[in-house]
């Protein structure tokens, strides 16, 4: 029988899914076969395994820290929201429909079979499974219909180690607050305490360790650092502010729709460029490129973003810098989207005008979604594609409607404007692919030093020192890296112990 132990948080981003894929990474380079496992998961950020299957990013990044292929059983429930309290509930990978709020707590007992049942084929095939819980244990208002907690770790008697972040102030009240707030069988059940993200001197800690400890009978099990080590995020929490671009940086702009989903996508530009999300009430400003995100409602978002006036900005610079759109985004610069019902939170039959930036049309006619990984050549051409034609790239869909281009870009899918500087796809992982990037980044590096002497600034810098676009931090591998930051940091040898090691 595997052995189990359970990462909750007191509150949601406090940083459990990082040190659940850390302590994935520790425990395979012990030598034990490990998965991680997350009951259910409420994100727009998702990944397909290679049955096609969707699951929570989170869930995937762990399995990559555990050296493992994800699976769907590693997340059972993800949950997408579309608004109006209503979310598609995808269910071992599969679309199983979308509930509202009330219609999915009235059926979490039958779905919690499925989730058992996950974790059980788990558990016949590994010996230890990192379980990641989800927001805080102590929601008593929702105590008796969370399936994504310590109903779990009842499941299996599982030990829990509880997260709290300092950064946000309060770490010893919320710690505290959320072991007092749990009946007596679950509180005995929380076995140890790790302080997250600390900038500063750890002495000035210790008298408020101390009475947390004797006031909880729970060990602090160690204080780890603030470190910025990539990985892919796991909601819109983490998305960062709109700042202006620091002198001399490429600028890409992302728009940030109100149902924003794989915004991951864009993590990798990171290494080139400075991101900006700009909200739709937002000034665009002069980026040097712009992209449309992926978004889990292309009816509404598209409505929202023709209210705000983010249209026309998106539409003056048509033209003069490229522009991306993903997935939804995709969708957004087409010509027409016809929606029979299965798309918008109100389940109408619509037919709307897109951006008409590429000479597309889309259909939603039926609640099939696509999800697979897939590799294609690319077929386009233009300033963007002209060097990469022929050569594969790799990626992921996931996505409902069906879009017809004259002209795809990639094998089978997407589609471009005359001038090559409008593209569209469905492919989620599109910037990951290190070819890709290269030559946006090659031509907007020369676009952009073109611009910055017209207007008599000095080139940037990276001009006489690289023409290749550098590495994200992706082509790497920072969970060594990050498990080394964990073991340093934390008693390991009382953790093996909690984990019966």
């Amino acid at each position: 029988m595997a052995r189990f132990v359970m990462v909750c948080g007191t509150a949601s981003h406090v940083g459990k899914s990082i040190i659940a894929a850390a302590l994935c990474r520790i425990l395979v380079n012990s030598g034990f076969k490990v998965a991680p496992f997350k009951s259910q998961n409420m994100s727009l950020n998702s990944w397909v395994t290679q049955d096609g299957d969707e699951i929570g990013i989170a869930q995937a990044v762990q399995a990559w820290a555990a050296k493992v292929e994800p699976s769907a059983d590693m997340n059972p429930v993800l949950l997408k929201p579309k608004g109006d309290l209503i979310s598609q509930v995808i269910l071992h990978g599969k679309p199983l429909g979308d509930r509202k709020v009330g219609e999915y707590y009235d059926s979490v007992d039958a779905i919690f079979k499925d989730v058992c049942d996950s974790l059980e084929t788990l558990a016949r095939s590994h010996e230890i499974i990192v379980i990641e819980g989800a927001g805080s244990p102590a929601e008593i208002n929702l105590y008796e219909r969370d399936i994504a907690n310590l109903r779990v770790a009842r499941s299996v008697d599982a030990p829990v180690i509880l997260i709290g972040d300092i950064e946000r102030g309060g770490v010893f009240a919320s710690l505290y607050g959320t072991v007092q707030l749990l009946p007596d069988d679950d509180r005995r059940r929380i076995k140890g305490f790790i302080i997250n993200k600390f900038r500063g001197d750890e002495k000035l800690l210790e008298p408020g360790i101390k009475q947390l400890e004797k006031l909880t009978g729970i060990p602090v099990l160690g204080t780890i650092p603030y470190v910025n080590v990539r990985l892919p995020s796991e909601d819109s929490v983490s998305l960062a502010d709109t700042l202006p671009p620091s002198h001399g940086a490429l600028d890409i702009a992302v728009i940030k729709l109100p149902h924003i989903s794989n915004f991951t996508d864009f993590e990798p530009l990171e290494a080139i460029a400075q991101i900006r999300y700009v909200s739709l009430d937002g000034d665009l400003g002069s980026p040097d490129a712009l992209i449309i995100p992926g978004t889990k409602n292309t009816i509404d978002d598209l409505a929202a973003v023709r209210r705000s006036g983010m249209d026309k900005q998106i539409l003056a610079s048509a033209g003069t810098i490229p522009i991306i759109g993903i997935c939804g985004g995709f969708q957004m610069l087409g010509e027409t989207i016809t929606d029979e019902g299965f798309e918008g939170t109100k389940n109408e039959s619509k037919a709307i005008e897109g951006l008409r930036l590429l000479h597309v049309h889309t259909v939603f006619n039926s609640r099939r979604k696509e999800t697979k990984q897939v590799e294609k050549y690319v077929t386009g051409n233009g300033p963007l594609l002209d060097r990469l034609r022929n050569n594969t790239i790799r990626g992921y869909e996931i996505h409902m409607g069906t879009t017809t281009s004259a002209f795809p870009i990639f094998s089978d899918d997407g589609a471009q404007d005359e001038k090559g500087l409008v593209l569209g796809t469905y492919l989620h992982g599109l910037f990951h692919n290190d070819n890709f990037r290269s030559v946006l980044y090659e031509y907007l590096h020369s676009r952009h030093s073109q611009r910055r002497q017209h207007v008599r600034h000095k080139a940037l810098s990276l001009s006489t020192t690289s023409q290749r676009a550098p590495h994200s931090d992706y082509d790497g591998d920072p969970f060594n890296e990050l498990a080394r930051v964990v073991q340093q940091h934390v008693d390991m040898e009382a953790l093996y112990s909690i984990i019966g090691l």
